[in-house]
């Protein structure tokens, strides 16, 4: 299991979660909209579930199912299949 960030992040890039993640593993460039969770470095500690301060991070089991689509970006991102 992994945490998904999800559309109510686009555009925001709050960062909070970046601070709490133990072990570094949220990532974003000057040109991506968002921040990603890397889900072959996430150690599932839920960190950075209860800072966000949009609630745009999710368990991967637990995301809605109107935002499904931001699992499969997540993977992508890190070329990584699910």
């Amino acid at each position: 299991m992994t945490y998904i960030i999800s559309k109510t992040c686009v555009g925001l890039k709050d960062g909070s979660c970046v601070d709490v993640c133990p072990v570094d593993c949220i990532y974003t460039t000057d040109n991506d909209d968002q921040y990603y969770i890397n889900p072959e470095e996430c150690i599932d500690c839920a960190a950075c579930e209860p800072v966000c301060p949009v609630e745009a991070i999710y368990a991967e089991e637990d995301v809605p199912k109107d935002e499904e689509e931001y699992i499969d970006k997540n993977y992508k991102y890190f070329n990584l299949e699910r």
